[in-house]
């Protein structure tokens, strides 16, 4: 599909075209496609990620002028989640556009919402390479700040580590601890499985592309228990 489609789908018209395709160049189709002439995206990632927090940190902090540094930071995590992320690359069918091998394009779940989340940071980097702070910032707000009333609806920002550890201490006079269970994938694309245990007990288990978000699914999943 023309890369003109996701032009369209996002209000952006890119001068160096080569941003945009790199963007879209996993790392993964360059293991089939040696000689493809572009790197694949995850420098763009790299960049894209560190611009996106420094916008959403600039709205966060105008918009809540009395809100602790604390709660900023909580509210900006749930916004550059890899779930919300993956779900505006949805919103503009981003995933009909990312140059991938043929087994990563059969992946479901995480997996999937990983890869269309860093594909997402990669496409904002490509944004600001080419048009500048102001039209990315303008994108970030038309299409991630405009989740941070669901985020603030649903409570999803809140630490589930945190709360569950209140609980448990309460309740049971323990302190929830974490272990690996799996990991698999690729070094690029690692999936975590983590355990949270209540002593010897293994309470819940919860899946992540870092340790930390797995731990953060694990304390969610055993809150649904001890609510």
């Amino acid at each position: 599909m023309s890369s003109e489609e996701l032009e369209k789908n996002i209000g952006i018209v890119f001068k160096d075209k080569d941003l945009l395709t790199e963007a879209l160049t996993h790392r993964s189709y360059l293991n089939e496609y040696p000689k493809w002439r572009l790197p694949h995206n995850e420098r763009l990632e790299y960049l894209g990620d560190a611009v996106l927090e420094l916008i959403v940190s600039d709205a966060l902090f105008k918009k809540f002028p009395k809100q602790p540094e604390g709660k900023l930071t909580v509210f900006r995590a749930a916004l550059v989640n890899y779930q919300i992320l993956a779900k505006v690359a949805e919103r503009i069918r981003l995933q009909d556009f990312i140059m991938m091998s043929r087994g990563e394009k059969k992946d479901t779940g995480k997996a999937r919402e990983v890869i269309l989340a860093n594909a997402m940071e990669a496409l904002i980097g490509a944004i600001y390479l080419d048009q500048g702070f102001e039209v990315t910032r303008k994108f970030a707000d038309a299409f991630v700040m405009t989740n941070l009333d669901e985020v603030l609806a649903t409570k999803s920002y809140k630490d589930a580590k945190s709360e569950l550890q209140e609980i448990v201490q309460e309740k049971l006079k323990l302190t929830p601890t974490y272990d690996v269970i799996s990991e698999e994938g690729p070094a690029h694309r690692r999936m975590f499985t983590m355990g949270v245990y209540f002593g010897d007990k293994l309470i819940a288990t919860g899946e992540g592309a870092s340790k930390q978000e797995a731990e953060s699914d694990a304390a969610k999943n055993a809150l649904t228990k001890y609510h």
